[in-house]
Order: C-alpha cells, then structure tokens, then sequence
C-alpha cells in the first residue's frame, strides 16, 4: 500500500473563496477537527497578511493535532532583497511551525511580466529562499502556475523545480492555478517529474484547482503517475470554482483506487461528519448533490429505483453510504411508487397493508400538486401516515391565532411582533400571548408558553432553521407560500412543512407539526 499524503490548504487557499471568512476560533476548531481525521499536514495562513493568522499560528501550538504538521506558507524573497532580510521570510520563521510552505513562479511569463524579474533571478530566488528557510525547518515548494509553464516552456518549468530541490526543499507540489489542465496533461507532466527526480528523495505532490471541473480527476490521475501528496481544501471551497475537494479525493483514494492508504489507513467513518462542520464553520449551505457526503448522495425517488434497492442496494448505491458515515435516505413524492412508501412506514410495520400504501401515495400526490414536497419534511410524512393509518392523536386543537407586527418607533426602525394564540388541551382551554424577533417567533413562543404546563417535554425543543419558497411566483403576491422548518432536540432533529397563500398560516401548519411530532415522539418514549 502506497502512502499518500493529505495536505489541507482550507485555512489559507479555503478562504479566498467569494464569502468565506473564518475567525480564528473557527480556525483553531477545524485544525483540531482535520488533527482529529489524520490529515497528515494542515495550512494556517500567510503569516505576514495579517493578524489573525499571526495569531492562529501561536495559539495553535496548545492544541493536540496528532501527528499532523502545521505549515505556515508564504512566497520567495522579494526579488531586490536579500533572503535574510526580507520580513515574508522572517514571518515564516516566526510561525514556528515545523513545515514551511513556500510558493514560487514556474511560468515564465509569470516571472518576467508580474515579477519583473529576469529568469535567471527568479530561479535565484526561488533557491535562496528555500535554503534560507531550510537551515530550521523543513520546506515544501508549491511551484504556482506549474502546468502552463511546462506547457509554454517546459525546460525552465523543470529548472524552477530543481533550484528548490537543490536549496532544499523535500517537497515540490505541481500546482495547477488556473484549473485548466486536462487529466491525461498532469499525468505526462507528473511522469516527467518524477523521472527527473529518481535519484533524489523528493516528495512530488499535486495541488489542483477546479475551473475545468477536473480537480479531483486530475489529482487520482497524479496520483496514479507517481504523486505522493494531494493538495486541497475540505469540501473544495476557495477562489473562482474552488480547489480539489479532499472529501472526495480520499474517499476515492481509500475505496475505489487499489493499492493506495490515505490517512494512515484510519477509517473513513467521520467523513460526512468533518464536511458538514465545515460547511456549519464556515456558515454555508450543504451541498446536497455533494458525492459521498452529500444528503442526496445516498437518497432514492423515483419508485423503480426503490423497489429494487429494497432487493439489493448495490443495484443504486456505488457504496454503502455507513463507510463515510452518511446514510441511506428514501424520499417520497408525486414520482414515487408504493416501494417508497412501503421502505418508508416499514418502521410502523404498515407496509403489508396495500390499502393503506395506495391511500397514502394518493394524498402525497394530491398534496404535491398544492405544494407540498415531503422530501425535507419527514415529521410531516410520519404525521400524514399516523392519520391515514388512525393511529393519531391530537395533543391539542388550535382554536385560533392572531398576529400583530408593526412599528413601534419607525423612525429608529424599532419593530416588534405579538403573537396570540386560544388552544384546546385536553379539557381545558388555553389562551396565551407572547413577543417575538417576527410573527415565526412570537407564534412559536406563544405556542410553547400555551403547552408547556402540560407537556414540560417541549422546554427541551428549539428550532434550528426556517425557510420559506414561492411554489407558483407566476401567481405574484397570491402564490402559495411553502415553509419549511427544522427543528430539533438532545437526541435528534426533524423537518416539517405548511403550504398556503398566507405565508402565517403556511408557518404556522408547519410549527404544528413540528410540535405534535416532539410530543409523539415522547409518547413513544424515542
């Protein structure tokens, strides 16, 4: 089994990308996170571009990241200063990380034209600066613009190489910045590479960007020519299209590519699990479609495909989605069939009655042609089928609410929302009030305040997310108004959906469910 090292750049490279930015809690959180999954080297910064990354790289030595090496990357000594002198290089140093990562040019326009540099000094640059650094830690080389510069002159392209590893570096990463390069390109070029260091013990890596979406092709094809490090950031985030997704890069690596170890062979149950933090830290929506980790990676409409799914689940699955520790989910909708439905309400032990199976695929239809999709709302499935099936009770009636919001001072926009609200519970009659950030709030609060000396299990429930989509904007302001809403405890989270013309009442179909499904899961003590 080869060896291949992970390098994650998502603290540095991630973080170009257009509307992300990390405070250095988060990025402290996710070096020990990437510690955690075996990630072999973790980028902090640019030590010289600003203070949070200066800092990060000194609180960072408190945390336990395992064997993982911190890097602190930076570029070569300006072209009329001295190594010694020049404050990038001293910044470097002063990270005190163990690794250093220094980017140079190895394009020759990009020397001449954005350096100004001839190309004998860039390559003087480049060798001086990597030998400065390595007299205290040990350098990689991250030769930008590699694969345009070999394709325009490959000769010097290789030369830039080579003035690193004779100034030290154990390292040379090929990068491909503009993410234009094709697969069968990266693997001549790496072959060629690693020819011309043979006889020396240099680590040849492969850092690919995304433009062409080639960047997780063109890193296995890298890989397969001899590469020993793939570059890249979790979830692929970064500048223009992003780089290499490592998510999927060591998934394919550990299962579908023989002969390789990634992460020191470590399981791969907690995939899912980093990218999704990720995603949380960074404050960006899941991508759902997103391979191996995604929430639709492992999910099944259409009724043929369920059906034979329920027979072998290899017949849709490339994988079983428990090896990156996501999961199999079975969505229901107008296009799916009584397989569905059946995989659906097999925990209730339903699926024998045919009946009942056609019954509720004929109300999902019917509610989807208002609306309705049950695909982020499975509380509201489990609640249709309980009252399909009569096994559903009622923990409360809802007599009426009203809503009132407004300003109170227009004039220093001070705003305020009241919610009212008249239950029956049980016998009794409830009728409550309550003050919200906006009508979904003050309904919520109102709601509980009303339920909550009878049912003291909903203290422990909160909601965690609301959306709200115009299902039909061609209707202008008389379009039906879907909501979504999740919500969640200790234990576990849940969606809900209300569909309406009024997007109160569309909220508040939907806060009902989401509460009657708490109080029916405490029924059954889940």
């Amino acid at each position: 089994m080869r060896p291949i090292e992970i390098y994650d750049t998502t603290l540095r490279d991630g973080t170009q990308g257009e509307g992300i930015s990390f405070s250095l809690q988060d990025k402290l959180n996710i070096a020990k996170r990437l510690g955690e999954m075996g990630i072999q080297f973790i980028e902090g910064g640019y030590p010289l571009s600003n203070e949070k990354d200066t800092a990060f790289f000194q609180e960072v030595r408190k945390l336990d990241l395992g064997d993982a090496k911190v890097c602190a990357f930076g570029m070569t000594r300006r072209r009329s200063m001295k190594a010694a002198d020049d404050p990038g290089m001293k910044a470097l140093l002063a990270a005190e990380t163990p690794v250093c990562t220094m980017v140079g040019k190895s394009w020759d326009f990009q020397a001449t034209e954005v350096l100004g540099a001839t190309l004998d000094e860039n390559l003087a640059m480049i060798g001086e600066s990597v030998a400065f650094l390595k007299q205290q830690r040990d350098v990689i080389f991250d030769a930008e613009h590699f694969f345009d510069g070999w394709k325009a002159n490959p000769d010097y392209a290789m030369k830039t190489l080579d003035a690193a590893v004779q100034g030290g570096a154990g390292w040379v990463v090929l990068c491909d910045t503009n993410g234009g390069t094709l697969p069968e390109e990266v693997a001549m070029a790496v072959a060629k590479v690693k020819e011309l260091f043979k006889d020396r013990s240099v680590v040849v890596g492969i850092h690919c960007h995304n433009d062409s979406e080639l960047a997780v092709a063109n890193s296995l094809a890298a890989v397969d020519a001899g590469a020993d490090q793939v570059q890249g950031t979790i979830n692929g985030i970064g500048e223009r299209c992003g780089n290499v997704d490592l998510i999927s890069v060591i998934a394919n690596l550990a299962i579908k590519k023989k002969g390789y170890q990634v992460l020191g062979g470590r399981p791969l149950t907690q995939l899912t699990e980093l990218s999704r933090f990720v995603y949380e830290t960074a404050n960006l929506q899941w991508r759902n479609g997103q391979p191996f980790v995604g929430q639709s990676a492992f999910a099944h409409k259409g009724g043929m495909h369920v059906h034979a799914i329920n027979k072998a689940a290899s017949t849709y699955e490339h994988i079983d989605p428990a090896v990156v520790g996501n999961e199999r989910r079975i969505l229901v909708s107008e296009l799916s069939g009584r397989s569905n439905i059946i995989a659906l309400t097999s925990k209730d032990n339903l699926q024998d009655d045919k009946e009942l199976m056609n019954r509720i695929l004929a109300e999902v239809v019917r509610l989807e042609n208002q609306g309705y999709q049950f695909e982020s709302a499975g509380a509201s499935f489990d609640l249709l089928v309980k009252r399909l099936a009569g096994t559903f009770t009622a923990h409360f009636e809802t007599i009426k609410y009203r809503i009132v919001a407004g300003d109170r001072d227009a004039q220093h926009a001070d705003g305020f929302a009241e919610a009212i609200v008249k239950l029956q519970v049980g016998e009794e009659m409830w009728f409550d009030a309550a003050e919200g950030h906006g009508p979904v709030n003050a309904l919520d609060a109102a709601l509980r305040k009303a339920l909550q000396g009878t049912y003291p299990e909903l203290a422990e429930m909160r909601l965690l997310d609301f959306k709200v989509r115009v299902v039909d904007s061609s209707a202008g302001t008389a379009a039906h108004i879907r909501v979504n809403i999740e919500s969640g405890d200790s234990n576990d989270s849940w969606g809900t959906i209300g569909v309406s013309e009024n997007i109160i009442e569309a909220s508040w179909k939907a806060l009902v469910d989401a509460f009657e499904y708490k109080l029916h899961k405490s029924d059954s003590g889940a």
